[in-house]
């Protein structure tokens, strides 16, 4: 008996907190798309494991509760396919496209939901729409596998390298545990989830306990020579790595990953910089931007701002007036002419 306890209880644990952590992650995303795709896809994971936990203890619960499972599940492999998808930059000239595709998926769930209720159709989904479901689950993965190894390049350069990586290996445990349900137990699927939580949750900490410490802010001016030599390795870091072309590069991270107190950085670039950090990625942005515009065949602006890494098309017109005089549309066409 003790041991059903402990079963139920860890089983449940990454149910129950990966819900929690859901929630948190959308409502901190701000909009951030990236973030947002990966709050949902921990939902519906946290939903699909908390509908298995239920069954396996408790056979005989409402269909209704197996009806939002199953349709959590479907839901995964799209919101994984979306995380990676608006990780990747090059992929906005594909947004009405990814729009129909969430459109015709949602469409589909609802439909299915609505018109062939698990109640009334017991069979059709024990024997049709849940191994379709779990077929459609790997169909994403190996989609989404494929659309990592297209972009690697870009990835092994991108902040979120660790992230995009972390989430696919693990969807990929929790979908092999689940297929192989049938030579072990129902229920390791749901213990996955709680591992693969977990073993996320330690790496995150561990990447965090990296951050150099914060230190009070200096009074005197960091030594010229010593500015320099940062500045430098600032330069040679931001060239190396793009990291401006992140539209949700901080302060804190950048610093992390020069291996600088974040207020060392923040006096670096303002005292020895004369720039802020928020002007320094504006520069780097609209340096970026330019050469973009000049390329051929010429893109829509809007790509043109995300590439760059502007978070929308009103901040990348008001820098890019800013900095060079003339707005994009404007210098691109000077650029063509001369």
């Amino acid at each position: 008996m003790l041991s059903q306890h402990f079963l139920f209880f860890f089983a449940m644990l990454g149910a129950f907190n990966g819900i929690v952590a859901a929630s948190v992650l959308w409502w901190r995303a701000k909009g951030e798309p990236t973030q947002r795709w990966l709050s949902l896809l921990i939902l519906m994971v946290g939903v699909r494991t908390g509908k298995s936990v239920a069954f396996h203890f408790w056979p005989d619960i409402p269909l209704v509760v197996l009806q939002l499972g199953l349709t959590a599940c479907f839901l995964i492999g799209p919101c994984l396919y979306f995380l990676v998808r608006s990780s990747q930059r090059d992929a906005a000239g594909t947004d009405r496209a990814g729009g129909w595709h969430l459109a015709v998926l949602l469409v589909l769930a609802v439909a299915v939901n609505v018109l062939l209720p698990y109640t009334r159709n017991i069979e059709l989904w024990r024997h049709v729409i849940t191994p379709g479901i779990n077929y459609a689950w790997l169909g994403y993965l190996l989609l989404t596998t494929v659309q990592v190894y297209r972009h690697r390049a870009r990835l092994r350069s991108s902040p979120s390298a660790t992230l995009l990586l972390g989430a696919l290996g693990g969807i990929w445990i929790i979908w092999i545990a689940y297929y192989t349900a049938g030579y072990t137990s129902y229920i390791v699927g749901a213990l996955s989830f709680t591992f693969v939580l977990a073993v996320s949750v330690l790496v995150g900490l561990r990447l965090r306990s990296g951050r150099a410490t914060i230190e009070p802010y200096q009074d005197r001016r960091i030594p010229a020579s010593d500015a320099a030599v940062q500045l430098q390795a600032l330069a040679e870091l931001m060239a190396r790595e793009r990291l401006h072309l992140d539209p949700a590069l901080t302060l804190p991270r950048l610093a992390r990953r020069l291996g600088m107190p974040q207020t060392r950085l923040s006096q670096l670039l303002n005292d020895n910089n004369q720039t802020s950090f928020k002007q320094y990625l504006t520069q780097l942005r609209v340096v970026e931007a330019k050469a973009i515009l000049q390329q051929q065949p010429p893109k829509p602006l809007d790509i043109v701002a995300q590439e760059a890494g502007f978070q929308s098309m009103s901040t990348f017109y008001s820098a890019f007036k800013k900095c060079e005089g003339v707005t994009p549309a404007a210098y691109r066409t000077a650029a063509t002419h001369s």
